[in-house]
């Protein structure tokens, strides 16, 4: 157990951007799961950009590795061309 106050409250700060990072990856993974589950290429267009928008978040805020980001960003478009 920590013996310092700022070591309690570094603890109770990296509980706290845990779990708001955990809520938004978790939203940009589902959001990717429902994009590759489009069937019509019109609608999976029109939503890629918000998609792409959500990972570009991830990676601005180290969320996700940059790389991880332009992976996912490019198996995305390839997707949809593909359609």
């Amino acid at each position: 157990m920590a013996h310092h106050k700022s070591a309690l409250k570094r603890i109770r700060q990296d509980q706290k951007k845990r779990s708001h990072n955990k809520y938004y990856a978790k939203t940009t993974r589902n959001a990717i799961r429902e994009l590759r589950g489009e069937k019509d290429k019109e609608s999976a267009g029109k939503r890629y950009p918000e998609v792409v928008a959500m990972i570009d978040k991830l990676a601005k805020r180290k969320i996700i590795h940059k790389n991880k980001a332009a992976n996912l960003k490019s198996k995305l478009a390839i997707h949809i061309n593909d359609m």
